[in-house]
C-alpha cells in the first residue's frame, strides 16, 4: 500500500507561514525554514515586548508628570507623596494626560497637594 500524505493540510500550513512572514528581507520571505524561524522569533518578541511596552508607557508617564510637577515647584516623589497623604487617587496615566494636555487642572491638583 503506498504512503499517504496528506499534501493540502501541509502547503496550507506553509501558505499561512509564508503569508504573514511577507514583506521581510531576503530569505525569510520565501525559503521555508528560514521563513518558519522567522515567524516564531516575531512571535516571541511580540510576546516579550507586550510586556516591555507597559514598562515603557509607565515610565513615560512619571517622566510627564515630572516635568509638570516640577514646574509647579515640586518633585515627583513629593507630589507623588502629597497625591496619596491627600487621598487622591488618580494613576499616573490620567496624571500624564492631564499634565500634558490640561494644565489648569493638574495645577489645581498641585495646590490641593500642597
Amino acid at each position: 500500500m503506498p504512503r499517504s500524505v496528506n499534501h493540502v493540510a501541509s502547503r496550507a500550513r506553509r501558505k499561512k507561514i509564508l503569508k504573514r512572514v511577507k514583506g521581510q528581507f531576503g530569505a525569510r520571505k520565501n525559503v521555508w525554514t528560514v521563513a518558519k524561524n522567522a515567524y516564531e522569533k516575531g512571535l516571541t518578541y511580540a510576546f516579550a515586548d507586550r510586556r516591555r511596552k507597559k514598562r515603557e508607557f509607565r515610565a513615560l508617564w512619571i517622566q510627564r508628570i515630572n516635568a509638570a510637577a516640577r514646574t509647579e515647584g515640586l518633585s515627583y516623589s513629593q507630589f507623588i507623596g502629597g497625591l496619596h497623604k491627600a487621598g487622591i487617587d488618580l494613576n499616573r496615566k490620567t496624571l500624564a494626560y492631564l499634565a500634558v494636555h490640561n494644565a489648569e487642572a493638574f495645577k489645581a491638583i498641585v495646590e490641593k497637594v500642597k
